[in-house]
């Protein structure tokens, strides 16, 4: 349960990376300006907030493709959606190639922690500058810091599920740290149905259930290859 360019519109290429939007981020953006109208002067501050965030995750997915052909893997296309992005990376099979394509993703983020706070610190201090850039750049401080989190999350297939998998395959192997971080995966998912259910958010059952689909996938995949193998 992935994005694909299916349904997607082409934006831009960048370093031989095609980047699409698939059409339920736009229904998703109007949504978003429609509820968070009363936070600025002007819904313009509501659209630049919408960049803002178009931004941070665009600059996560390209860590993401841009390690893994650091590592001699191919990456070719990344696809935002209005639970985030996907860089479809396709690093070598080594758990070390693996950790860096997906760590780097988050890295951006870390390496976005202290250009927003020096922002905020400089916009807050500067009494000549609207209230509106404030909040826009506070804002945007939270949102790098709030996907930093989450995608950290040791829940597969978030980068923290995934990274948990490559760190387990250096010990147990490619096939068998699969199994454990989806195993995992599980666990985090019905714990996000249940936080889902508790704040009544629609968005959060909608990521456990991509959580959910996608790690029956690779468990399923996992122990197909596990099979085979005992098999043999």
């Amino acid at each position: 349960m992935t994005p694909t360019k299916q349904g997607s519109v082409r934006f831009f290429e960048f370093s031989g990376i095609t980047v699409f939007v698939h059409w339920s981020w736009f229904a998703v953006a109007l949504f978003s300006f429609q509820n968070r109208s009363a936070v600025y002067s002007s819904p313009v501050w509501n659209i630049y907030e919408y960049l803002g965030l178009f931004a941070i995750v665009l600059m996560h997915e390209f860590g993401h493709s841009l390690a893994c052909r650091q590592t001699g893997g191919s990456a070719d296309q990344i696809v935002l959606w209005p639970l985030g992005g996907v860089a479809y990376v396709s690093p070598p099979p080594r758990p070390g190639a693996t950790l860096w394509s997906i760590a780097a993703g988050p890295l951006v983020n870390v390496g976005l922690l202290p250009v927003l706070f020096l922002a905020k610190k400089y916009v807050i201090l500067n009494p000549a500058i609207p209230d509106d850039v404030v909040r826009l750049v506070a804002t945007l401080q939270i949102i790098n810091l709030g996907i930093l989190i989450f995608n950290l999350l040791p829940i597969f297939p978030l980068d923290g599920g995934q990274i948990l998998r490559a760190l387990l395959w250096f010990w147990v192997g490619p096939v068998r740290s699969l199994l454990i971080a989806t195993s995992i995966g599980f666990v985090g998912a019905a714990g996000l149905v249940g936080l889902a259910i508790w704040q009544e958010s629609i968005w959060l059952g909608i990521m456990a259930g991509f959580v959910f689909l996608n790690c029956r996938g690779a468990w399923l995949y996992a122990k197909a290859m596990s099979d085979r193998t005992n098999y043999r």
